[in-house]
């Protein structure tokens, strides 16, 4: 059977240091769960498995029992060529995302070149219940649309979002602090007239201070904008 082949799989790569590096950073996952892949294998075999024309048992047979077999899932769905299939599967997954490592490590390629229709996706997305879809989300707009297809709506949009949730907030804050970085102007209005909430708004400019891509003088002002 396909599932337990991949298992198996899995546990021949099982790294325990790693493992138990890793399971510290991924609190929300009970650590039973975590095998210990390392990413450069996980990769490997996700190519490997894409192959296989009976994939599809896996990608259907949610809720995965592993941490790792959910990373894998998410790597096999971001190497996926075609849109229609890809987005089918991808919005399947996504209610079973449980943490913040499979959520960020889904990123489909094939995204880039469908954004039009991607857009329709992502407004479902930030508007769910589900912590890792809403996060998704907000990490689908700042990977596309804050460069040539920028609309001061997306940060509109982000910044109306309130969440108790600390996988939310922290993913509006890295939102920010990159449009800082690549739509400054447009962007600041957002800090200065204290648009997100104050624990959102001070991660922001700390996340923005810690950029390359933001000069000593707009770092210097953020500063100040900081609330007390």
């Amino acid at each position: 059977m396909l599932i337990n082949e991949i298992q198996e799989e899995l546990f021949k790569l099982q790294d325990t240091k790693y493992r138990d590096f890793h399971k510290k950073l991924i609190p929300t996952v009970d650590e039973a769960r975590i095998i210990g892949v390392r990413t450069p294998e996980m990769r490997k075999l996700a190519k490997e498995f894409a192959k296989r024309e009976n994939i599809n048992v896996f990608l259907n047979a949610l809720p995965h029992k592993y941490f790792d077999e959910n990373q894998l899932h998410a790597f096999i769905l971001s190497g996926m060529k075609d849109y229609d299939s890809c987005i089918e599967e991808t919005c399947r997954f996504l209610p079973y995302v449980d943490n913040w490592a499979t959520c960020d490590q889904l990123s489909p390629k094939v995204f880039k070149k469908h954004r039009k229709e991607l857009l329709a996706h992502i407004k479902k997305w930030i508007k769910s219940k589900e912590t890792y879809t809403v996060r998704f989300g907000i990490g689908q707009l700042q990977e596309h649309f804050l460069d040539e297809d920028f609309d001061i709506k997306y940060p509109e949009a982000v910044s109306k979002i309130r969440s108790e949730e600390y996988y939310i907030n922290m993913m509006i804050a890295w939102y920010f602090a990159t449009a800082l970085a690549k739509q400054y102007e447009s962007i600041l209005p957002f800090i200065e007239k204290r648009r997100l909430d104050t624990w959102t708004h001070n991660k922001t400019i700390q996340k923005a201070a810690e950029s390359y891509r933001i000069t000593k003088e707009q770092k210097e002002y953020l500063k100040r904008l900081k609330v007390k």
